[in-house]
């Protein structure tokens, strides 16, 4: 059937007569500035660089900390003079000045380049697969509030072009009753109609024309709200372009994967935060075992910064938590409660998904055969409208029939145009549902890796 064409056709072009020669904005325009301009998804990408940053810090731990120092030392005290004098290789126990308990002011210059190494951490490794969750799980909530913009824009975009439908709508029938009252004025004048039926088409006329100022209103106000969406006023009520009805004649698609709410970044996402959850246990579980660090450093010494002597120290040290005040065995626990938590979180994120990919589809469903009702309704009221106004100019029918048709006529037509949008509008919300908006072209939206 394509009854939808001609309706759609004539409800929205008194909205665009008056058109000027501006670039009309498409639905894929719309979508696109909402992907850069939302920030929501600004915000998203934002926790994707610092969750990145996180994972190269957390990387870094797998490498040697190497550090340079420089010192200017002068003590009396008998050990640091003696260690220093030392260290300079200048230190004469056999001197008679030699006075251990009463040295004289002793300087020293060090230079030192030092190195740590952590050679074994349980807890190292936990917490860099914790980042590395955490980042790819950033990047899952990213993805669903594209897939969430990408429907409200949609949502919004239809929104207009159903509240401008409307609006045409009783534009129509404003136009109608005008004719119809010409009509009843001109047999009035003749004698065939009586004074009612002119009043009784005057304040039709006058509910029309106040019907016709509210979907006016409304279609402002949808456009308002779509603007508001993209985060820019990009959208002029004279610029919008209509997308392709061709969705209109096939019903929505089947649901032959009752599953593909797995493929959503929302569930994930909750499973990545699982995976990081579990390794905060085991983070929390390397508390319990040793560490093995390297360390080392190579040092200058000199008392007046010319003539230096050199040393070093290298050596491997363990450690081992004896005991810690439960520290760890709480820390344990909390870990275990929060993976618990996480677990159930993803359980019950999965059950909402499923419960929100049926739902859809049968809204879907709903919205495809109120369409198929609406279409053939509207066929049967414009040809009876069509039949009255003739029998009426004839003086075959009564005022009471004409104004019974022209408003359900008018009725039929809001309906239809309503049927229309809401049925595009449910298969996107399809989409959204199976995850499939979040990949939709977006170009110019990128995010920075961080330095």
């Amino acid at each position: 059937m394509n009854m939808n064409r001609p309706l759609l056709k004539t409800a929205l072009a008194i909205a665009w007569l008056a058109a000027p020669a501006a670039r009309a904005v498409t639905l894929d325009d719309a979508v696109a500035a909402a992907l850069e301009n939302s920030p929501t998804l600004q915000a998203a990408a934002s926790r994707i660089v610092s969750a990145q940053a996180m994972l190269q810090q957390a990387k870094s731990y797998d490498y040697p900390a190497i550090g340079l120092s420089a010192a200017y030392t002068r003590s009396d005290n008998p050990i640091q003079a003696f260690m220093m004098q030392l260290n300079q290789r200048q230190l004469n126990m056999q001197d008679p000045a030699f006075n251990p308990n009463d040295p004289e002011d002793a300087e020293n210059v060090r230079g030192s380049v030092g190195a740590q190494w952590r050679l074994f951490d349980r807890q190292r490794d936990a917490g860099k697969n914790m980042a590395r969750f955490g980042a790819e799980a950033s990047a899952q909530a990213l993805a669903a509030a594209r897939n969430q913009l990408v429907h409200e824009v949609t949502r919004g975009f239809y929104g207009v072009l159903q509240a401008q439908a409307f609006a045409g709508v009783q534009a129509q029938a404003v136009k109608s009753i005008e004719e119809s009252l010409r009509i009843a004025r001109e047999r009035f004048d003749a004698g065939s109609a009586v004074k009612t039926d002119v009043l009784n088409l005057e304040t039709q006329l006058a509910q029309a024309n106040e019907d016709l100022i509210r979907a006016r209103n409304g279609a402002q106000l949808a456009l308002a709200a779509l603007n508001a969406a993209i985060g820019d006023d990009l959208v002029a009520p004279e610029q919008i372009e209509a997308p392709g009805m061709a969705a209109l004649d096939a019903p929505p698609p089947k649901c032959t994967n009752p599953q593909a709410y797995e493929d959503r970044p929302e569930l994930a996402a909750a499973r990545l935060m699982r995976h990081v959850k579990e390794q905060d246990v085991r983070k929390a579980k390397g508390g319990y075992a040793p560490t093995v660090s390297a360390f080392g450093s190579y040092d200058l010494d000199s008392e007046d910064a010319r003539g230096f002597e050199n040393s070093y120290v290298a050596g491997v040290m363990a450690e081992i938590n004896v005991f810690d005040g439960a520290r760890t065995r709480a820390a344990v626990r909390a870990a275990q409660a929060d993976l618990a938590a996480a677990r159930a979180d993803e359980e019950q994120a999965r059950l909402n998904l499923r419960l929100d990919l049926q739902q859809a589809f049968l809204g879907a469903q709903e919205a495809w055969e109120r369409l198929e009702v609406v279409r053939k309704s509207l066929e049967t009221a414009e040809e009876a409208q069509r039949i009255v106004q003739a029998q009426y100019q004839q003086g075959a029918a009564d005022i009471s029939i004409l104004l019974q048709t022209q408003v359900g006529v008018t009725a039929m037509q809001t309906r239809g145009a309503a049927a229309q949008f809401d049925y595009l509008t449910a298969l996107s919300n399809l989409q959204r549902a199976k995850g499939e908006l979040g990949s939709r072209q977006n170009p110019e939206f990128k995010i920075q890796d961080s330095e």
